[in-house]
């Protein structure tokens, strides 16, 4: 029969080790502690092993996780509930330690068949499990690991989706529908061991990208089942260091410090061997460095391409637009949907009773408060004007210089088995960056320019003028509109 530890016994175990080494006061005692002792309705789920301090029994040994999960909105999730004035025992089982987060499948479990006060708020057993066997005889192979699956419904009864969900909290719902709900199909993705592409497309692979030493479930299955980019890779369930626990601050305009930019910032500028469109150019577009330069794009102000959307005025920078959240109403005033932004859709399209998608729609039927929700644009009517606005003139740009690609000897200037980055390369990259889907809206300033200057080197190395009646004055203005 193995031997049982309990916390005592590991406690006197230290002190004998100590008192041989003479760092031990004669006036420390060590007891032996009694073992856990649950409800045998609460199936093996152990909660709290102090209500009033609200030390859990996993954190008399995990310290650390204790100590910062304490601070998260988790801990008190309880009292939260009691106090917004809505509590309903429908709404307990999401905070309190149930079946729901975890594995389980029985019902109910902890507080919902104990009511014992162990069991509120959102413990370490709500994503991990009931933790009695492991508490009782810990050992690595009974360790109650979480999954970082995600989903709603019942395709998957484990992770995040089985609380963040329905009208009045559906992060999952919309997440599901969103490029991050998705696992890539390409094989160069899956099967990318150096995390070049994994990093960024895989859960697991963009987890071991940031250095997460956190042990889960589905921890080393990268190419054998690829998990999407899931609630946990972003969001930090122990710690709450930065706004919403996120692993990164959506603040911060280095590239290496924002969360979003940790992967939406990649091919900043040309590759004179590829004709692949630019991938992820968004960060370096927002602050005014993407693109090919040409010798004629000279700024007596070197602020000028900086667009208010990656300058100090946005200061949630990517998220401010991306991650909006909004109240949708019905006509009375009564309540519908309450819109987390994790479609990440910076302008999206709504519903019949309004509610943000991912599909396709007119301008005229798109949302576009999230743009006035720093100070960049007064409103959302005053921002989707200047989107029309400026939307016209890149277009006539693109268009432009389009036009002056089409004339230029394409076997010498637009060779890519050459090295060489010649003026029609490097122009006909910024006409792929400013068509990429949603591209020039991250910095119309800085596009504009760049559309501008290639026409015009285009005219004087190659002597193609630009066809028809066309400013090539940088017409939108920097300031703040």
């Amino acid at each position: 029969m193995p031997h049982r530890f309990t916390t005592g016994t590991i406690a006197a175990m230290l002190g004998a080790a100590l008192s041989a080494a003479g760092c031990v006061s004669d006036h420390i005692v060590y007891r032996d502690k009694s073992p856990v002792q649950v409800p045998a309705a609460a199936a093996k789920f152990v909660g709290y092993s102090d209500t009033t301090t609200k030390q859990t029994t996993c954190g008399n040994c995990h310290v650390d996780q204790q100590v910062t999960w304490s601070q998260t909105a988790h801990a008190k999730a309880w009292s939260d509930l009691k106090a917004s004035g809505h509590s309903a025992e429908s709404c307990e089982n999401c905070h309190s330690v149930s079946q729901l987060g975890n594995a389980v499948t029985t019902s109910p479990v902890g507080y919902g068949a104990t009511k014992d006060a162990r069991y509120v708020d959102v413990q370490c057993e709500n994503c991990h499990g009931p933790g009695l066997d492991h508490v009782a005889t810990p050992t690595i192979g009974n360790r109650p690991l979480a999954s970082i699956a995600v989903d709603t419904g019942t395709a998957i009864g484990n992770g995040c989706g089985e609380c963040h969900t329905g009208a009045h909290d559906p992060f999952v719902d919309e997440w599901k529908q969103s490029a991050h709900g998705l696992v890539p199909n390409q094989s160069h993705v899956v099967t990318n061991t150096s995390g070049t592409c994994s990093g960024c497309h895989i859960g697991q692979s963009a987890l071991s990208k940031f250095n997460v030493k956190t042990a889960y479930l589905e921890q080393g299955k990268d190419l054998t089942a690829p998990t999407p980019i899931t609630c946990p890779v972003c969001h930090d369930p122990h710690k709450p260091s930065n706004t919403a626990q996120l692993r990164f601050s959506v603040s911060s305009q280095d590239p290496t410090q924002n969360m979003c930019m940790q992967c939406h910032n990649r091919d900043s500028g040309p590759n004179p061997t590829s004709t692949y469109a630019p991938m992820s150019p968004e960060t370096a577009t927002l602050l005014g460095t993407a693109g090919w330069w040409p010798p004629n794009l000279k700024l007596i102000d070197s602020t000028a391409i900086l667009a208010t959307h990656g300058s100090e005025a946005n200061s949630r920078m990517c998220a401010t637009c991306h991650v909006a959240r909004a109240t949708i109403t019905s006509a009375d005033g009564g309540f519908v949907f309450q819109s987390t932004g994790h479609t990440f859709q910076a302008i999206p399209c709504s519903d019949a009773q309004g509610r943000p998608t991912t599909g396709d729609c007119a301008i005229s039927k798109r949302t576009f408060t999230a743009c006035a929700n720093s100070s960049c644009h007064a409103n959302a009517t005053v921002a989707q004007s200047l989107y029309v606005t400026d939307s016209l003139r890149i277009g006539a740009l693109e268009t432009t210089l389009s036009g002056q690609l089409a004339k230029v000897n394409a076997a010498t200037e637009l060779n890519y088995k050459s090295t060489t980055l010649t003026t029609a390369k490097g122009a006909k990259w910024n006409l792929m960056l400013a068509q990429k889907p949603g591209g020039w809206i991250h910095n119309p300033f800085l596009i504009e320019a760049l559309l501008t200057s290639s026409i015009k080197q285009m005219q004087i190395d190659y002597g193609i003028a630009p066809s028809g009646n066309i400013s090539l004055n940088n017409l939108l203005k920097r300031p703040q509109r």
